[in-house]
């Protein structure tokens, strides 16, 4: 089920993957070059309902219009401000989740929104190549229970590159920032996403 919600920073939609009795709410949106077509994210929709967790997949302003490029992060935050009274809505605690831009997103307003925890997929670390311009300050200032999901190949922040924090960090071997898999993996993809979602069921449990 998709639902239009109006914001400042324009027109987003939630689509919806309910649980029969639901008692956490995932509130997940993409990245910066993508939709929620992103493997990660159609997988734990998937999974994520049969375990008591409503998923709710974001897609911000910009990507609804039909834009390629995704606008400065503020304007990023005010989609998400706007989409967040839809997915409180149902009265359970809300998970803040987003991969790569929208993770650094919900870092960056979860304890202003009350979120009661974060989901960080594919955190960009970094820009590739470019260590020096971390962005770990938005990860360890989200001030909520964080998960990070990680490829061990990924170009944005390799795992052993993030420092130490309050987050729990889970390393998908192989993945690069889409969590795709080179065929010579020991891996194939299913088992990569089946570390994602197999962990991030696990985390949820922990969370009500």
């Amino acid at each position: 089920m998709s639902e239009i919600i109006e914001t400042d920073a324009g027109t987003a939609r939630i689509t919806w993957h309910r649980a029969k009795k639901a008692r956490l709410v995932l509130a997940v949106s993409h990245g910066a070059g993508g939709g929620i077509e992103a493997r990660d994210l159609q997988a734990l929709a998937t999974v994520l309902p049969g375990h008591g967790v409503t998923v709710a997949l974001v897609e911000q302003p910009w990507r609804v219009a039909g834009k390629k490029v995704a606008p400065a992060p503020k304007t990023l935050d005010v989609g998400w401000r706007g989409i967040w009274p839809a997915v409180a809505k149902p009265g359970l605690p809300v998970v803040s989740g987003g991969r790569s831009a929208g993770a650094r997103v919900a870092c960056r307003t979860a304890t202003e929104l009350g979120a009661a925890a974060v989901l960080a997929l594919s955190f960009p670390l970094h820009p590739p190549g470019k260590p020096e311009k971390s962005r770990a300050g938005e990860l360890l200032g989200a001030g909520v229970p964080t998960l990070v999901v990680q490829g061990g190949n990924d170009p944005f922040g390799k795992p052993a590159e993030f420092p130490e924090g309050d987050f729990e960090l889970v390393e998908v071997p192989y993945g690069d920032h889409g969590f795709a898999v080179p065929k010579r993996a020991e891996i194939g993809q299913d088992q990569a996403l089946e570390i994602i979602t197999g962990r991030v069921v696990e985390w949820t449990r922990t969370l009500g």
